[in-house]
């Protein structure tokens, strides 16, 4: 019984030494569960904007750079070198075409006109002389000398015609019958002659004087208006309507010859100047209107296609366009850098989404992330077509119904939740 009893007391003993040390690896598995809950990271919910495709027109545009520039301009410059004896208008002025902008020194070119001037007219007096006195003079006398020729033929003729019926009825002797052969004979080549003379100042003489005249005159005339040409050269005028943009003499001062004196431009009308592809020039035409972004200006400036080139530039392959812009305001100056943005190929009804939803991956694919119906983000390959700039065609990838995300989808996971919510302030949620 005492054994018994012993043996009860050691088991119990035994039991409360085990009892601190089952207790405690007991409490282990307690102490360490909420430690391993502490790890696992807590899930995350991003903030996205999204929207559906939109059904809708949308034009494809072609942006380049081009530079401004007057559709006319005229850098006047004198024919001869000489001091500026006056100018008459100022940088900025606007000017009509015919207007005198400033005058050369001419004093010696006024003399020179002058003694063209009079040599000129000592030919138009030898020339009037010649066709209304001499030349119809020497025709009447020759006229006349004819005339007389031919009476004192006549004559003749009647005096032989007479003389030898009497030398035939012996009432006359023979050297008289030869006297007045002899007479007839001297009055034949009298009057030859007189023909012959008269042929030759109607036919020969009379044209030799009438040209001899005429080209004395000619010349004449010639040399005055030449030198009347350079009279007028002094005086600059402007041979179109516009603005004088450069006057770089001062009056006084000397202007050379060929040198650019003043410079006016019809800044009425600008043309925009740019250089497009091949490929993207076949898709314009003429008349097309076209935004022009000017540097300082709120809102494009319209434009239209005014002309195309129809060959490439062989240095850059490129095809030149010109723009005409209307500037009666003139608040465009010429030789802006100007931004240009062409409308080419449209699609009337395309599905498109924001430019903001495409994902590009390192590869160049393009993608965009859905909201799909577990509110977690997903990946979808798209194929892309026209640009607008600010939205983009979607040939295929996405349907109708999809929620596609425009914001925040920026190094976005895929299955990543999202909640869809405004933009955050300052630059969205990206």
């Amino acid at each position: 019984m005492s054994e018994l009893t012993n043996q009860s007391t050691t088991r119990s003993a035994r039991s409360l030494r085990l009892y601190p040390i089952l207790a405690v690896a007991a409490a282990l598995p307690l102490v360490f569960l909420p430690g391993c809950k502490k790890d696992e990271p807590p899930a995350v919910v991003v903030t996205v904007q999204a929207e559906h495709p939109e059904q809708g027109p949308i034009a494809e545009q072609i942006s380049a750079d081009a530079v401004l520039a007057p559709v006319a301009q005229a850098a006047i410059a004198p024919k001869f070198s000489a001091p500026v004896k006056k100018f008459y208008v100022e940088r900025g002025q606007r000017v009509h075409a015919g207007e005198l902008l400033a005058t050369l020194e001419d004093s010696d070119l006024v003399a020179a006109a002058t003694d063209n001037k009079g040599s000129l007219e000592a030919a138009q007096a030898n020339y009037d002389t010649t066709t209304k006195a001499q030349v119809p003079e020497d025709t009447l006398k020759a006229e006349s000398d004819l005339a007389q020729a031919k009476a004192n033929l006549d004559l003749n003729k009647s005096i032989v015609k007479s003389r030898k019926q009497l030398f035939a009825e012996g009432a006359i002797p023979g050297r008289d019958l030869d006297t007045a052969e002899a007479a007839l004979a001297q009055a034949q080549a009298t009057y030859d002659a007189a023909v012959r003379h008269l042929e030759s100042l109607r036919n020969v003489s009379r044209d030799a004087a009438l040209k001899s005249a005429q080209g004395q005159l000619t010349s004449a005339e010639g040399k005055y208006k030449g030198a009347q040409a350079q009279v007028d050269y002094s005086e600059i005028r402007s041979p179109l309507n516009g603005v004088v943009t450069d006057r770089p003499l001062f009056a006084g001062e000397t202007a050379p010859a060929g040198a650019p004196l003043i410079t006016v431009m019809d800044t009425s009308v600008l043309l925009a100047k740019t250089h497009l592809a091949a490929s993207v020039a076949q898709q314009i035409k003429l008349g097309d209107a076209v935004a022009v972004h000017v540097p300082g200006i709120a809102n494009p400036v319209a434009a239209k296609v005014s002309m195309i080139s129809p060959a490439l530039d062989p240095g850059s392959t490129t095809v030149e366009v010109w723009l005409k812009i209307d500037n009666k305001d003139g608040k465009l100056k010429a030789g802006t850098p100007v931004k240009v943005t062409i409308s080419g190929k449209s699609v009337v009804q395309a599905w498109k989404v924001p430019d903001s939803a495409i994902v590009t991956a390192a590869d160049g694919s393009k993608s965009v992330m859905v909201v799909g119906s577990d509110g977690a983000a997903h990946r979808k390959p798209v194929t892309l077509g026209i640009d607008d700039g600010t939205d983009v065609q979607v040939l295929s990838g996405v349907a109708p119904g999809d929620l596609v995300i425009t914001g925040g989808a920026y190094a976005l996971d895929e299955g990543t939740k999202v909640q869809i919510g405004p933009a955050a302030a300052g630059g969205g949620s990206d």
